[in-house]
């Protein structure tokens, strides 16, 4: 399944608003930790068809702000989201962001 970019806040409103269990992935390009963090989120998107968006913290800040201010949850970079029908199910940044934390996100 191919990764969603985006780049409003209308993007990003229809994307969190979807039913079912999707992935927003917060990415810094100048970040070595994020990078990694990318590589572990695209590996596992591929592998598993989940629907899945990514926001660049530095091209696109007024989403990436929105996001926090929308979601109640400070921002950090990289961080990722686990949502449901609207609603922060899970989430976590940094170093925790690994294609085993996604599966282990997903299957609960």
């Amino acid at each position: 399944m191919e990764i969603e970019q985006l780049t409003s806040i209308e993007d990003m409103n229809q994307f969190v608003r979807q039913s079912g269990k999707h992935l927003l992935f917060k990415h810094s390009t100048t970040c070595p930790i994020s990078a990694n963090a990318h590589k572990e989120f695209q590996t596992f998107v591929e592998e598993t068809s989940t629907s899945a968006a990514i926001v660049l913290v530095i091209e696109d800040k007024p989403v990436s702000n929105q996001i926090a201010e929308d979601l109640g949850i400070k921002h950090e970079s990289p961080q990722i989201f686990l949502l449901e029908d609207g609603k922060v199910r899970w989430n976590t940044s940094h170093w925790k962001i690994t294609k085993d934390s996604l599966k282990e996100a997903i299957s609960e």
